[in-house]
């Protein structure tokens, strides 16, 4: 990414050179926020532990950490295919703002952003802005959106599911429970 800036390219919009469409006009970008009754440290610090994030993210199978900064994340792709890559924090502004960009050699090139600025008595606004290469182009990211697995409509459910687990302690569902189906099975 480093060359990019060396390259002397100039850029129009103020989006960083890693997901500046300009620079990478092949990579898919999406941006979703939300508003959570909460502050933005406490909501830092859960986001900060990359193990928490398998009680709001659906389609992450596994998060292993590596170490302080770097994690090995896995993720359920459509058809029953699993993606994985390595993750490092590229920036962190406790209570403010976590940046990621995987690492060379994973399955899905991608880097992000999550914000948390203080929106006053309503807690604190989120926005999560992610870029990422598609695996198999433009045709695989229609199939993904298919077997909703689709990076941009993942992350609005997960935002959802993380309001809802901040704000109340738990994530709402209608599925139903191990003791609702023995009740109906009796």
């Amino acid at each position: 990414m480093a060359a990019d800036i060396d390259a002397g390219v100039k850029h129009r919009d103020d989006a960083p050179v890693t997901t500046s469409k300009e620079v990478h006009s092949d990579r898919a970008l999406l941006a979703e926020t939300v508003t959570i009754n909460r502050p933005a440290q406490e909501l830092y610090d859960f986001w900060r532990d990359p193990t928490n994030l398998l009680m709001v993210m659906d389609n992450i199978k596994a998060i292993e950490l590596i170490d302080e900064t770097r994690s090995r994340w896995t993720v359920k792709a459509p058809a029953g295919h699993e993606v994985s890559w390595e993750s490092v924090v590229t920036k962190d502004v406790p209570g403010e703002e976590i940046t990621w960009q995987s690492a060379p050699g994973g399955d899905v090139a991608n880097s992000g952003r999550i914000e948390f600025r203080d929106a006053g008595t309503r807690g604190t606004v989120v926005r999560a802005a992610i870029a990422y290469d598609p695996p198999g182009g433009t045709i695989g990211q229609f199939i993904a959106k298919l077997f909703q697995r689709e990076p941009r409509i993942q992350t609005r459910r997960d935002l959802r599911r993380f309001k809802q687990l901040m704000e109340t302690g738990e994530i709402a569902t209608s599925a139903r429970t191990m003791t609702q189906f023995e009740e109906e099975q009796a």
